[in-house]
């Protein structure tokens, strides 16, 4: 406290004008799912390098998650929030010995092991070979000799192979213990904010998303975090079936009309390392890396469609597309509110599709996924900005202040390009009434507009023939 007596001079310093606004990170992805280990078993992950991908081991069949972190991190930057539901002890079965030949030292499992594998010869004899230097066997199953210690014929080959059909909706969902608070699957996604100060924004469960409980869930937790779910069609789905999935006598993860649902069609072609084959792949983990990286390299205003998707080779189908074709598939699906891709000779395989599952019942701006993503992101930066000012004695200075920190920020998203001029914050009278403000409210009006994408550009032609007369002039 300041001294009750004082011959002299002082300075007390005062806290007056705006106070700048921190943008919450925007580039963020939750993914859920299974890797082929227990690396931290129902616990928030943080992603951020390749260091931090192979924590979660090879890219074995079946397993989501290291291939997911794959193709993200091959669009660009990224930070991922990853949650692993693997439990060996119910998520995996018993392979007891299963005979394979070992021929000029090599041999294949039929299935990738979970676990230490036992081996016996064909008399039921454990042998005596010492794994990492008689022998190897890597992630997924390939037996190789190291020393001629090790000599080819018939062996019994025993250990644990993933069992699919275990890992289901509820363990990909998860649970919170009402008496630990435990959490585990996607309800360790409200961690985040705790444990590194920001929230995803980008939710995604390839291979499970296209379950309608698992979806649902999915959405029903993005507006808490402010974020856009990815929902994959099921793989296989044709084109007439992913726009009937919009349908009312659908049951599909398609039938909805959130502003925070981003329809993906169809399943994307890449290098799989296990088969050294190209296989089919959800393609929401590919529009996952699309967004984060465009959001780092343009901006989270920029839409993420019309950008090449890197790392592919193919699509599960071929759709059609046009610039000028209304009838085209890709068209067609746009038209119901389903991203899908865009190939055309020297393009690359591009996304494409602005909106969310909103559209076409909701007309209004915020049905492009790009306006929604940037009202999301300024929403919640000035939430946080406003903590400062919280629980102060209500003056005009206070409400001043409030004002011109919104309106300062406003001003530099404007000259970012992230909104349109004109936007701003208003503290309107009419709303803050003396009985308001004595209840300790005050009201702010955000007014703003994010830029639309270029969806649609049109070119109209002209035959003019008064410029003939240049002829008679020449």
């Amino acid at each position: 406290m300041p001294a009750n007596f004082l011959h002299g001079v002082e300075v007390i310093t005062l806290s007056q004008g705006p106070r700048p606004v921190q943008v919450v990170k925007s580039a963020v992805i939750a993914l859920v799912g299974v890797a082929p280990n227990e690396f931290g078993k129902n616990q928030l992950i943080l992603v951020q390098n390749d260091n931090d991908i192979a924590n979660f081991g090879k890219q074995v069949p079946g397993f989501n998650i290291p291939q997911a972190l794959a193709q993200i991190f091959a669009q660009g930057g990224a930070t991922v929030l990853v949650v692993n539901t693997f439990d060996l002890a119910t998520n995996s079965t018993q392979v007891t010995d299963e005979v394979q030949a070992v021929s000029g030292g090599k041999a294949k499992l039929a299935f990738a092991p979970l676990n230490t594998v036992t081996i016996k010869t064909s008399g039921d004899v454990a042998v005596t070979w010492v794994l990492g230097t008689d022998y190897t066997i890597d992630a997924y199953g390939n037996f190789v000799a190291l020393t001629s210690v090790v000599t080819d014929g018939s062996y019994k080959f025993t250990y644990k192979k993933l069992n699919g059909a275990s890992v289901n909706a509820a363990q990909i969902i998860g649970t919170v213990d009402g008496g630990t608070e435990a959490r585990t699957g996607s309800k360790c996604w409200a961690l985040a904010k705790n444990l590194f100060g920001f929230n995803p924004k980008i939710l995604i469960a390839p291979g499970y998303s296209s379950l309608a409980t698992v979806a649902t869930e999915m959405l029903a937790v993005a507006p808490t975090y402010r974020a856009v779910a990815l929902l994959d069609a099921p793989a296989g789905t044709t084109v007439a079936t992913a726009i009937s999935n919009r349908g009312i006598a659908s049951s599909s993860n398609f039938n909805t009309s959130s502003k925070r649902a981003f329809l993906l069609f169809p399943y994307l072609k890449a290098f799989d390392e296990a088969t050294n084959s190209n296989v089919d792949f959800p393609y929401s983990s590919f529009m996952a890396g699309v967004i984060a990286a465009n959001d780092i390299a343009n901006g989270y205003w920029f839409s993420p469609s019309n950008l090449e998707i890197k790392g592919i080779v193919g699509a599960e189908r071929t759709i059609t597309a046009g610039l000028n074709d209304a009838n085209s598939q890709a068209n067609l699906l746009n038209e119901k509110g389903i991203t899908t891709i865009f190939n055309a000779f020297g393009t690359g395989i591009r996304t494409w599709g602005n909106r969310s599952a909103a559209w076409p019942t909701v007309t209004s701006p915020d049905n492009f996924l790009a306006v929604q993503r940037t009202a999301d992101v300024v929403h919640e930066s000035m939430e946080n900005a406003v903590l400062q000012f919280m629980d102060q004695p209500i003056q005009p200075a206070l409400i001043d202040q409030i004002r011109e920190t919104g309106n300062e920020f406003i001003r530099a998203l404007v000259g970012r390009g992230a909104l349109v001029a004109g936007s701003r914050v208003e503290f309107p009278a009419d709303l803050n009434t003396p009985d308001q403000i004595a209840l300790g409210r005050l009201t702010y009006n955000l007014i703003m507009m994010p830029p639309v994408p270029a969806e649609r550009i049109t070119i109209q032609s002209f035959i003019d023939i008064n410029i003939l007369k240049n002829l008679l002039a020449a």
